[in-house]
């Protein structure tokens, strides 16, 4: 009866340790499902740390700024010069007929030439639009590192959970395997083979747990906070399935990347240099009145007397030196295709990096069904059959061991492939340029039921 207690015993603790309860299952499923606050996937706790690595951001905030310093220009540029106001006073003045001539004021206002103010604003809106792109760029790639290091947290919590509960299981095969030898009825080399297991086990727990801390340090450097603090372990990963087509997000990411738009406007930008390099080829106007204010006339009765000069003029710049505009509008045509070609091999290796990503993404997702849906289970299975001969006598403590081992193992490399899809789709949403609307999962593997021989 002592045996087939402690055989028993061993059962139920292998169903409670390794197998999650459907109540647990479902209650883990739901309250994950809550915490999502939006349908493209945010966890509630990465979108508090996504905030806080934005609003803890000087360069963030630096980016900001240039930005909205850069739309003040537009209004700076496309406006008329000042009026010039001009003051002489003649040191000797001047005498003429109606008096002399003792100071003269002068107003003038110059006018480019047409069009030349609408482009430099439109060249400014440019330069400010590329401002806000690698705004965009810099707080996309914040959100990613966030999210990586986060995803790669929440796998080590999982890890340290199965280990730990690995642990537990292989500290009462130890003792069954102990009882076995002290009453001779097991072989010594099954107690050392599962005192090995357990050393290692406890090991790598030990390797999980000092983990933590360099992984929280990425975490609080992403989030811009200092380093030493704590952070609570994430409590799952989803499965996030990705709802737009792979590849409409490959003809998305051509003109929602910030990288490429900022490119983009890069082009523009020096397309209305060329344009206005053409109109440097015509004269500016400036247009002026002069008021000069006259003494009184030292002869009596004359015309015009008591009356001071008003002269109104015109004068415009004269851009002969036709090498310069030349210079100037050869480089602009050639900063257009210098930008261009930029822009199109940045395009090419930005393609090619989504691609890669949609395939890790793929592959991921692959692996997270294999492993939930056919895998672990049979896995599993492969425990309880373990757990039935070890009952019966029919399998060695070797063999309850293999089978264990494989299970943790494909647990471990289930939650990995877990962190590895949340992670790609990160990537994803760094190279499009935006959140990709996901289909929420749960995350909990699924389990069967092992139950007691019948006797």
């Amino acid at each position: 009866m002592s045996k087939i207690f402690k055989c028993t015993a061993l059962l139920i603790i292998a169903v409670l340790i390794l197998l999650p309860s459907i109540g647990r299952a479902q209650n883990s499923s739901s309250n994950s499902m809550a915490e999502y606050k939006t349908k493209h996937g945010e966890i509630k706790d990465l979108t508090e740390y996504l905030i806080e690595a934005a609003r803890n951001n000087d360069d963030l905030y630096a980016a900001f700024y240039s930005w909205k310093a850069a739309l003040q220009r537009e209004t700076s540029v496309s406006s008329l010069p000042d009026p010039r106001f001009s003051f002489a006073w003649f040191i000797q003045p001047v005498e003429t007929r109606t008096g002399p001539q003792e100071f003269k004021y002068g107003l003038s206002q110059t006018l480019p030439w047409f069009g030349k103010l609408n482009l430099k604003g439109e060249q400014a809106l440019r330069d400010a639009d590329i401002k806000k792109a690698k705004f965009d760029a810099l707080k996309l790639k914040i959100f990613y590192k966030v999210k990586t290091n986060y995803y790669d947290y929440a796998y080590l919590a999982q890890a340290i959970r199965i280990t730990r509960e690995n642990i537990e299981l292989m500290k009462y095969l130890e003792s069954v395997a102990s009882s076995k030898y002290a009453t001779s009825s097991g072989k010594y080399d099954g107690l050392i083979k599962t005192q090995v297991e357990l050393g290692k086990l406890e090991d790598r727990l030990r390797s999980l747990e000092e983990r933590k801390r360099p992984t929280v340090a990425k975490l609080l450097a992403a989030m811009n906070r200092p380093d030493g603090q704590s952070l609570p372990l994430p409590a799952f990963i989803p499965i996030m399935k990705i709802e737009a087509d792979p590849q409409q997000l490959k003809k998305d990411f051509k003109e929602a990347n910030p990288s490429l738009m900022a490119l983009t406007h890069k082009i523009n930008k020096e397309k209305l240099s060329v344009e206005l390099a053409e109109k440097d080829y015509f004269p500016d106007f400036s247009f002026g009145v002069e008021y000069i204010q006259t003494g009184k006339s030292r002869s009596p009765n004359v015309t015009n007397e008591n009356k001071d000069p008003v002269v109104a003029g015109m004068s415009i710049n004269l851009p002969i030196w036709f090498d310069k505009q030349e210079a100037q509008l050869v480089e602009a045509q050639q900063k257009v295709k210098s930008a261009s070609r930029e822009r199109t091999g940045l395009e090419r290796n930005l393609s090619a990096d989504l691609e890669l990503e949609i395939y890790r993404y793929e592959d991921a997702i692959r692996k997270v069904n294999l492993y939930r849906n056919s895998l672990t289970p049979k896995a599993e299975q492969s425990l309880a059959v373990s757990i039935e001969g070890f009952q019966s006598g029919t399998a060695s403590s070797a063999d309850l061991i293999d089978a264990e081992r494989t299970l943790i193992e494909f647990q471990l490399v289930y939650y990995q492939s877990l962190a590895e899809q949340a992670k790609r789709v990160a990537a994803i949403e760094y190279l499009v340029g935006h959140e990709i609307p996901c289909t929420i999962h749960g995350s909990m593997l699924p389990h069967t039921a092992i139950s007691p021989p019948v006797k």
